[in-house]
């Protein structure tokens, strides 16, 4: 009985993994976790160009499935990443599809991470803190979201002190 408790246990933490805004969806916070799930074609595309740190080409993909697609958290977040990490990312723009993506989808937690960076980009540490706040009320156990953005706060202030 001991061991069909814990086998419980741990298939409802796993589970916790597989919610929306967590590993699988789009843009993870560092790593990828294969899905059974078809993939978006969209975000397989900007994907594959964000590996190869083509930010214009994952830009315009993200762009060009907004237009048909402007409800979608996951498309306003790697939107927002790929204008970010590019060349002479207009960050008014970048904050506000990660804002967008957060109004969709208030529990988006690669949103929170990857807007959490963003603030500290442009050097506001009291806005990154309310994202790695919000992750840690998200993220039942640890999670990499939350892992990735305290990491980043952590060099932050090591290199502002």
């Amino acid at each position: 009985m001991k061991t069909l408790n814990s086998s419980l246990i741990l298939a409802l933490i796993a589970g916790f993994c597989w919610l929306p805004g967590g590993a699988l969806a789009a843009g993870g916070g560092g790593g990828d976790t294969v899905s059974e799930a078809p993939q978006d074609p969209a975000i397989a595309s900007a994907q594959e160009a964000i590996a190869a740190k083509d930010w214009r080409r994952a830009a315009a993909v993200m762009h060009e499935a907004l237009a048909s697609h402007p409800g979608n958290a996951d498309y306003h977040n790697l939107y927002a990443y790929a204008l970010r990490k590019g060349p002479n990312p207009d960050m008014k723009e970048v904050f506000r599809h990660y804002e967008e993506a957060l109004r969709i989808d208030p529990g988006h937690r690669n949103a929170h991470e990857y807007i959490g960076e963003a603030y500290l980009q442009v050097g506001n540490l009291p806005k990154a803190e309310e994202h790695l706040a919000a992750l840690d009320k998200l993220c039942w156990l640890p999670c990499e979201q939350y892992s990735e953005l305290k990491e980043a706060l952590e060099d932050y202030q090591a290199k502002h002190r």
